[in-house]
């Protein structure tokens, strides 16, 4: 039977779409730019390019389904189930990248000596790809038995042959809100974000530090170098701050419905919490060409000359500078720790 669509669907499905065509062409115009300039080629531009990947996977894959959902046609159960797990996995994903970032930006300001040797290429991927396979485990949880089969039997006795189980599909129908809670929130989601916050608290300790101490060293690489570290940990902090403000108030929906049942939670508030979620997927690339200058310039090259289709000896120009200064930095990595040290 065909499906009727309310207005109000049809508004939340342009939102959605507005949504996925702001995100999906930002996050791939991210990668594009990590593969275009070699300066963005080391261990934390290659997190930012996992988490870019998640969020066009939100656009491309996330967004049409929730749109399903949102309509809620009949469907087999697990059908159903898989429909809503991609959403979790890559939450997941996200969560995960950040935290490696985040763990990259303080092993480079607290081992600067060491950082090249011990955060090698190999190891970033393995890294990546070891956040991708725990975020399958998180998010297909509820395929293996944490899920609200046997409650929605209880609810339809009418429906229950095990083969052919057809429900009305919608999220809160299929997937369990104790594991939203317990397992995805208070595991999954909640620690790591507590666990980065000390991490960026810490990293902003230690440049300070390393700030003060220059005054009276009289040299000025470490500060241009601390300097640059600093800028680039409040970008990436401002990223993580964006996810937390985004998914918090969903989870704080999803803790409200579990713990208070007979509370009414306005569905207008559950919309705008969904909104925030798929939203923050589009708002990273923002950051980037706002706040990190090598993004901003390799945005601009890929613009002029792909898109735009110019040849700008402007531009060459500046992909020149990028790679020289990449080059430089290639080849003596860390003299100003060296100056650094001496000075201490």
């Amino acid at each position: 039977m065909a499906q009727s669509v309310s207005a109000f669907q049809v508004a939340y499905i342009t939102i959605e779409v507005l949504i996925a065509l702001v995100s999906v062409p930002g996050n791939i115009l991210v990668i594009w730019a990590v593969k275009k300039n070699q300066a963005l080629q080391d261990a934390t531009f290659s997190f930012i390019v996992s988490l870019a990947v998640a969020d066009v996977a939100v656009g491309t894959l996330v967004i049409p389904l929730a749109i399903v959902i949102n309509i809620g046609p009949q469907m087999e159960f697990y059908t159903c189930l898989m429909v809503a797990c991609p959403v979790l996995i890559l939450t997941e994903s996200s969560i995960l990248a950040l935290l490696a970032i985040a763990v990259d930006r303080y092993l480079r300001v607290k081992i600067p000596l060491r950082y090249k040797s011990v955060v090698t290429p190999r190891r970033a991927a393995a890294a990546i790809a070891c956040c991708w396979i725990v975020s399958l485990f998180v998010g297909l949880t509820p395929m293996f038995g944490w899920n609200n089969l046997n409650k929605m039997r209880r609810t339809q006795e009418a429906n229950a042959s095990h083969t052919a189980f057809v429900i009305g599909c919608k999220f809160e129908n299929v997937i369990s809100m104790e594991y939203m809670v317990y397992f995805n929130f208070f595991v999954w989601v909640l620690p790591p974000l507590l666990l980065m916050l000390i991490i960026y608290l810490e990293v902003f300790n230690l440049i300070r530090k390393q700030l003060d101490k220059k005054v009276s060293s009289n040299s000025s690489d470490p500060q241009k170098y601390y300097g640059k570290e600093l800028k680039i940990a409040k970008s990436l902090a401002l990223v993580l701050f964006l996810f937390a403000l985004s998914w918090l108030p969903l989870h704080t929906l999803n803790c409200i419905t579990l713990f208070c049942p007979s509370c009414q939670t306005p569905s207008i508030l559950t919309y705008i919490a969904i909104f925030l979620t798929h939203g923050n997927s589009a708002m990273n690339p923002i950051v980037y060409a706002f706040r990190i200058q090598k993004f901003r310039t390799t945005f601009l090259q890929i613009w002029h000359q792909y898109i735009c289709c110019e040849t700008d000896k402007n531009t060459n120009n500046l992909d020149n500078t990028e790679l020289g200064n990449w080059q430089l930095e290639r080849a003596v990595p860390d003299v100003p720790y060296l100056d650094l040290q001496k000075s201490l």
